[in-house]
């Protein structure tokens, strides 16, 4: 199978002062998941009243390639929770779809029981890849919220326009099907999209808005593509989250 070329794309970890680089308070978190797979991520609070993130990242890459972003988010006065899946960093195992849903509900857990951080105040958010994860959090435990960026339906979705409609399932154990998620979804959902997205087209974020019920907002970012959405979007990219975290969250209204 194919997952490993096309849809999982773990970067080595480097071992750096993150902490002190990114001017970040980073706790480091280990969860163990089952006999085979521990998950390493980090924790940034800004405070024990504040809205915090379940940060699930793209296929890409590892933790610390998201503390720019985290950094800005942590500015405004947002906790982050981001952890790495399987095999992606420190975290041992093997990527797999199943595995992710795992890993992402591990963390979760840990939030409302070891931190005893309430739902309430907890978003999901989930970039590209991670949109389906977030989502399946989502259906599967309470949150306050969804936000989702340069998400897609599916994998066969993305294959249907990169691919000519090749069949996924031929090639590949993975669905990651978001669609069907959302249309199960109880909570309001954020989806933001860059305009320029040539890796996950706009129209493929607006199949996951339409498929979802209200309330739920959309916010295009004019030319952004798929990685760069929060820095090309700059102010009014994190006033529409901010927004949308008054919108939900009790405490911030």
């Amino acid at each position: 199978m194919l997952e490993s070329t096309f849809v999982f794309q773990p970067s080595p970890w480097e071992d750096r002062h993150w902490a002190q680089l990114s001017g970040l308070p980073l706790e480091d978190v280990w969860l163990p998941v089952d006999d085979e797979v521990t998950v390493f991520g980090w924790f940034v609070d800004a405070g024990p009243t504040k809205p915090v993130l379940l940060w699930c990242h793209g296929n890409a890459g590892n933790v610390s390639h998201r503390l720019e972003n985290i950094q800005l988010l942590f500015q405004r006065g947002i906790s982050v929770f981001i952890f790495d899946y399987r095999g992606y960093g420190q975290s041992t195992g093997t990527p797999t779809e199943v595995g992710f849903y795992q890993d992402a509900l591990v963390c979760y857990d840990y939030l409302i029981h070891q931190r005893h951080i309430s739902p309430e105040r907890l978003i999901a958010f989930g970039r590209s890849l991670g949109s389906g994860v977030a989502g399946e959090v989502t259906v599967r435990r309470p949150t306050a919220g969804l936000i989702v960026e340069g998400s897609f339906p599916s994998i066969q979705a993305m294959s249907d326009h990169h691919y000519f409609g090749l069949p996924a399932r031929w090639v590949m154990d993975v669905e990651f099907n978001l669609t069907q998620k959302v249309r199960d979804l109880k909570v309001p959902l954020l989806v933001i999209h860059g305009e320029g997205d040539l890796v996950v087209p706009m129209f493929l974020g607006k199949q996951v808005f339409d498929a979802a019920s209200e309330p739920k907002w959309w916010h295009a970012v004019s030319n952004a593509g798929h990685n760069d959405v929060p820095f090309v979007g700059g102010e009014s990219y994190f006033q529409e989250i901010d927004t949308f975290l008054q919108r939900v969250l009790p405490m911030q209204k």
